[in-house]
């Protein structure tokens, strides 16, 4: 699976919360970061090189920062020119059929503001309808958002505990069952394994992953059992 991540803000070197994920995925083989304001500082988005890249991957991300209820304006900018009638949709269309789409927000709002009676009054699932509406014109799955909240004002072990799920939205199958969490789990570390040149940081990686493999087949053998007990 491939993985885009479009990635809009006006200011991205200097937002700390962007640079931290940004960092964090560095040297992943299937995702392809393309920061908007970066490739179109003036606006003049290429739909053409756009939509190739849209081909190119199975699913879609946009990660923004969550603006006045909404993206930067250059991501709706994006939407505008990109997502022609006659390819991203109608009977001509259909680049986009099938692929898997999804939200990385990173909001400066408390989780509990985001419901009914609170400050903000609506769920963020309301408020990204546009989005979820998109992705159904256009053909695509779309996946529960990834939402990040008063990201600078966590503690550092709180900031490194998203990193495993923010790497799970990038790169694992949308599937939450243990054998798929324990496959990308697996391919994680070996990839991990083969950017170390210290031979015992690899090694400890490669026990690691056997004991992985161990489990799974020990729970493997525990379902056969089970599926005999209540099947028979």
């Amino acid at each position: 699976m491939r993985t885009l991540l479009i990635v809009s803000h006006p200011d991205i070197i200097e937002s700390y919360s962007q640079q931290y994920f940004l960092n964090a995925i560095k040297g992943f083989e299937d995702v392809t970061v393309h920061h908007l304001e970066s490739h179109y500082p003036n606006w003049d988005i290429d739909p053409k090189k756009e939509q190739e890249l849209l081909r190119q991957h199975d699913r879609i991300l946009f990660q923004f920062p969550f603006y006045w209820y909404s993206s930067p304006p250059l991501i709706k900018h994006w939407q505008d020119v990109v997502l022609e009638e006659g390819v991203a949709f109608g009977k001509r269309g259909g680049i986009l059929e099938g692929k898997e789409f999804g939200l990385i927000l990173m909001i400066g709002v408390s989780e509990r503001e985001y419901q009914a009676g609170g400050k903000e009054q609506f769920s963020i699932s309301e408020l990204t309808k546009p989005f979820q509406a998109m992705a159904n014109k256009t053909g695509m799955h779309y996946l529960r958002p990834f939402e990040v909240y008063q990201f600078p004002y966590l503690e550092d072990e709180q900031k490194m505990d998203i990193l495993i799920p923010y790497w799970q939205k990038l790169t694992m199958e949308n599937n939450n069952s243990l054998a798929t969490r324990e496959s990308w789990l697996i391919r994680q570390l070996q990839q991990l394994a083969k950017s170390k040149s210290n031979s015992e940081e690899a090694r400890i990686l490669q026990f690691a992953m056997e004991i992985i493999e161990e489990n799974r087949t020990n729970m493997d053998g525990l379902q056969i059992v089970l599926d005999q007990m209540y099947h028979e």
